[in-house]
């Protein structure tokens, strides 16, 4: 019987708090730690020493453990990264631009109106990505973990994968991709391949990810980090591919509320029409430095 008017208990404070922050305009902000797994023993082949990948390895923590701020209401959303001073020598370089294009900048959705904005910058120019939001076929599921106060459930779906998602990236084979390579390394003098190999023809994006989300009933909102959203309640973890997502602080009504706009900045494009321009550019790159390579192997 106490089993039961608990249950009931909880139930009730849950549809009050539902009904409660529904009734008046509320905001609230989530900080999210997210961290990717990277193999990175992969990464390079046999062209690559084990001081190389380390240092490599220490270049991309960076890019692999970040902190976001997720600003929301009722049906808008804002996620950024949280600002921080550049490391020493870190700022401006080749790589960090070439990492921002693939990882994104602010983003913004909005659920009544079904679209999802995101800011990039790609060699110098600014875009606006803007699409639909993603139909996320979510499965409800029975099982409970309590993440800070909240009482979370959890939920599970397949979701495509952008297939210039460089945080699901993985090279393509194993050993015999290496035995490739040796091969190729060993006809130093047939350049036949430099311009019409796919810089990308190495790695590999999956098509689908199965995602575990847990969310907090408790925070009547359909948001979340990224991109996910459509649950009944604010999603506080995610689990998908090699990435977590997990939030690590809730402030509901903060005293000083943080504008949740939509971003203008940038040449609006879709996502694929995004891709693209970068494989396009990124392949003219390689071309352009494959090809002085090979010009200048050939002077004596």
């Amino acid at each position: 019987m106490k089993t039961l008017i608990s249950r009931l208990s909880a139930i009730v404070i849950t549809v009050f708090l539902s009904f409660n922050l529904s009734a008046q305009d509320f905001q609230g902000q989530a900080i999210y730690q997210t961290k990717t797994s990277l193999d990175m023993s992969s990464w390079g082949g046999g062209q690559m020493s084990d001081q190389q990948k380390k240092q490599m390895a220490e270049r991309m923590k960076s890019m692999l453990e970040k902190t976001y701020i997720l600003n929301f209401n009722r049906s808008e959303s804002t996620y950024k990264e949280e600002e921080k001073l550049a490391a020493p020598g870190s700022g401006g370089s080749r790589w960090g631009g070439m990492m921002s294009s693939f990882t994104g900048g602010p983003q913004y959705k909005n659920i009544k109106e079904n679209v999802i904005l995101q800011e990039q910058e790609f060699f110098g120019k600014s875009f606006l990505v803007k699409d639909s939001l993603p139909k996320l076929e979510w499965k409800l599921g029975s099982e409970t973990k309590q993440i800070g106060q909240y009482t979370c459930f959890m939920a599970t779906t397949t979701k495509p994968v952008n297939a210039m998602d460089f945080m699901s990236m993985r090279r393509r084979g194993g050993n015999d991709k290496k035995e490739d390579e040796k091969k190729e390394g060993e006809e130093t003098t047939d350049t036949t391949k430099t311009k019409s190999e796919d810089i990308f023809d190495d790695l590999e994006v999956p098509k689908f990810v199965v995602v575990t989300a847990w969310y907090a009933p408790q925070i009547p909102v359909s948001a979340g980090p990224a991109d996910y959203h459509g649950l009944p309640g604010l999603i506080l973890e995610v689990q998908a591919d090699k990435t977590i997502m997990l939030c690590t602080k809730i402030v509901m009504n903060p005293k000083e509320k943080a504008a949740i706009e939509k971003p203008e900045k940038g040449d609006v494009v879709t996502r694929d029409e995004y891709n693209k321009i970068m494989k396009d550019k990124i392949e003219e790159m390689r071309e352009m430095y494959g090809g002085r390579g090979g010009r200048g192997g050939g002077r004596h």
